[in-house]
């Protein structure tokens, strides 16, 4: 180890060791209450504090039945009507509805930053909320849903937790904040290296060693710890509320630490329904197998609701009430009755969970992740992973290690049944990269789902229908018993590509077949470049970190007009009766007869396998990344508004020295002139070394924890 590597472990050892002194000197929200809460006593549960299932009889949690019946009676009703009108702009009388609406999911998957802005433009272009969206006849859409799942992927979770922790704000406000309560998102702020590219970095180092600190008071209390808990510290920072431009490298709050999954259900617009029922979804692989590749299709697939952590797939099928997650149970039953833990559903590390993808990048024995070295991302995450094993080891770093409730629990069939602890990974690790296989569980009766697919799956960073693929044969080889059947989709990447389904809005399963299982239509959003051959903003790499404002205004202007656009065929225009078409397809489960407006619309959205669409229908389209904002003129302006102060000083400094080597020219010339003595100028001059009155920088700790 280099010497400059010894100085900046100790400054790391010295200021964690402040950062958890002045936690108790910070009353409100210190960074320690990521820790869970140990020695809790259990609910007086004689048989088990997990139920079970099969797939034949399927129940879900009493909780999530009431929360959906209600959302459905009191809201989704008055939405429906606000939405349709009376419902003759698309050839149909409401009142003949009678009610009788079909239950709709939405799923958000794909990676990287790319997929928060992503579906957020989408959301947002489905929202009522929106009166743009609202008078394209798309804003809408997003009230009538009963559920919203998220994986990762890296990012669908990001978006939906932020959604839910700041109680459900407009998309506008969440990604730009509104001058009070919600600052914006910190996307202007590396992931990783927010400060600068610099290790060395103060302001770095201060968020590093806050982010350990938060780890190493989970670990203190008994609980494993990985490199997921940094990652899930590091989202809660950019996605979560509590931190702002003027705060990030401060413990002046918590940034997110404390805010539990399992009280959702506390926030106002959870009471009042407000919002769809809220799913996030998890990959897994055996416990001890240390897969580092992509995750057999039959590894257990875990979810995570306000009220649950469990999986309805058929080798497990079994659910613990979430607030005891991270508690170990063998066969249902703690050790002892005040074995149980609280506290561990941290919404950072549900967060960090679902995007787990350190199994495909993380090199344990020498730390490295393969990310962009001429950034900072690498050495940023190389550094504080080191010091992560040096202050809270784990046998298994790659994954998200959750405490196994499962123990004991089918032990036949389920793959886990014998371990101690689960390791949980990236929702997209099965290539499963939008979670629609969670609003296919029979038990919820989803007549529609619409899919927002921010997948990168090409060499331009676009879908190509894999992780619908994937779902498709997920359902046939695995989950025939426990969830709906998919509609027919294409059987090939390749025929995606083809049929131009993968680049504009296209419905699946538009006609039920004679004598097949029902199953619900699918909405297909994927991310494509502009209509109007303009080019692309929305296409970027998985690992970049960081995005300038105007980079981020330009990609959710960008996906908010394909959400309003549709698609008209073999022209690059926008359909100016896509609102509508789309209004077809959430409701057509719920009519016996097809309107012929309708029909004209399933026509040109609907996939037809008889008849296939031709990529050639949509000319004109730009396909390679063009950066919005190449030369990052955003941060530059940001960093002169950030630093003008110190600029200002900086400046009068500049001046001041230049006054002062011109000043002592003159002295200079003077003194020779009247043939001084060296002696004396040199006494003068030893006088007036600048290192005599500069102010250095002080050792003594500050309030917050910093590195270096």
């Amino acid at each position: 180890m280099t010497y400059p590597d010894i100085f900046i472990s100790l400054q790391l050892v010295l200021h964690i060791i402040s950062s958890c002194i002045l936690s108790f000197a910070v009353a409100q929200n210190p960074v320690d209450v990521y820790a869970p809460t140990v020695d809790v006593n259990c609910p007086d549960t004689p048989n088990s504090l997990v139920r079970t299932s099969t797939p034949q009889n399927q129940v879900l949690n009493t909780s999530e039945t009431e929360y959906i019946a209600s959302r459905e009676s009191y809201v989704i009703s008055n939405a429906w009507s606000n939405w349709l009108g009376n419902a003759s702009d698309i050839g149909y009388n409401f009142e003949n509805l009678e009610g009788k609406f079909p239950r709709i999911g939405i799923a958000i998957g794909g990676e990287g930053y790319r997929t928060a802005q992503y579906g957020a433009a989408v959301l947002s272009g489905l929202d009522w909320r929106n009166t743009t969206a609202r008078g394209e006849g798309t804003g809408g859409l997003l009230q009538v849903a009963s559920y919203l799942s998220a994986s990762s992927g890296k990012c669908g979770s990001w978006l939906l937790g932020s959604l839910l922790m700041n109680d459900w704000p407009s998309i506008e406000e969440l990604v730009y904040g509104n001058g009070g309560n919600l600052s914006s998102w910190m996307l202007d702020l590396d992931l990783i290296v927010p400060s600068s590219a610099l290790v060395s970095d103060s302001n770095n180092q201060e968020y590093w060693g806050s982010i350990l600190a938060s780890v190493e008071s989970k670990a203190n209390n008994g609980l494993p710890t990985s490199v997921t808990d940094v990652w899930g510290r590091m989202i809660s920072y950019h996605f979560l509320n509590e931190t702002t431009q003027g705060n990030f490298y401060t413990n002046q709050t918590s940034h997110g630490a404390g805010q539990l999954w399992s009280q959702i259900s506390l926030l106002p617009s959870f009471q009042n329904y407000t919002m769809p029922f809220p799913i996030v979804t998890a990959d897994s692989r055996p416990a001890g197998s240390g897969i580092t590749t992509t995750v057999p299709l039959n590894s257990t697939v875990y979810e995570i609701t306000p009220f649950e952590f469990g999986s309805w797939d058929p080798g497990l099928a079994a659910m613990l009430p979430l607030k005891f997650a991270g508690t170990y149970l063998t066969n249902g039953l703690p050790a002892n009755q005040s074995a149980c833990i609280t506290g561990f559903d941290q919404a950072s590390f549900v967060m960090g969970t679902s995007s787990s993808f350190f199994n495909a990048v993380l090199n344990v024995t020498n730390g490295n992740f393969g990310f962009d070295t001429s950034d900072g991302d690498e050495d940023g995450m190389n550094f504080i992973f080191n010091q992560l094993l040096s202050h809270t080891p784990s046998n298994v770093m790659n994954a998200a290690n959750w405490p196994n409730p499962f123990k004991g629990v089918n032990s036949v069939t389920f793959q886990d049944s014998s371990a101690d602890q689960l390791e949980l990974l990236d929702g997209g690790s099965n290539l499963e990269k939008t979670p629609l296989s969670s609003l296919l569980v029979k038990a919820r009766g989803l007549d529609v789902v619409v899919v927002i697919d921010g997948s990168a799956d090409d060499q331009n960073y676009w879908p190509n229908g894999t992780s619908l693929l994937t779902t498709f044969e997920r359902i046939s080889s695995v989950l025939s018993s426990s969830h709906q059947p998919m509609p027919p989709i294409p059987e090939t990447a390749a025929q995606f590509v083809s049929t131009g389904v993968n680049m504009r809005p296209t419905f699946f399963g538009c006609n039920l077949t004679q004598g097949q299982p029902a199953y619900p239509i699918i909405i297909y959003l994927p991310n494509a470049p502009p209509l109007d051959g303009s080019a692309p903003a929305t296409n970027t790499g998985d690992t970049q970190f960081s995005y300038t404002s105007l980079f981020t205004a330009v990609f959710i202007n960008q996906a908010f007009g394909n959400t309003l656009g549709g698609f008209k065929p073999n022209t690059t225009s926008s359909d100016p009766l896509w609102g509508q078409c789309l209004q077809c397809a959430a409701i057509d489960r719920a009519v016996t007869l097809r309107s012929d407006f309708c029909s004209q619309c399933f026509t040109q959205y609907c996939y037809n396998p008889n008849n296939p669409p031709s990529e050639s229908e949509l000319p004109g389209r730009q396909f390679v990344f063009v950066d919005p904002d190449p030369g990052g003129l955003q941060k530059v302006e940001q960093w002169l508004t950030d630093n003008k102060g110190a600029l200002a000083g900086f400046i009068v400094a500049i001046i001041v020295v230049i006054a002062g080597i011109v000043g002592f020219i003159f002295w200079r010339r003077k003194r020779r002139a009247h043939k001084s003595r060296y002696s004396r100028v040199d006494e003068l001059r030893e006088d007036d070394e600048p290192w005599r009155y500069y102010d250095t920088r002080s050792l003594e700790l500050t309030r917050r924890m910093s590195i270096t």
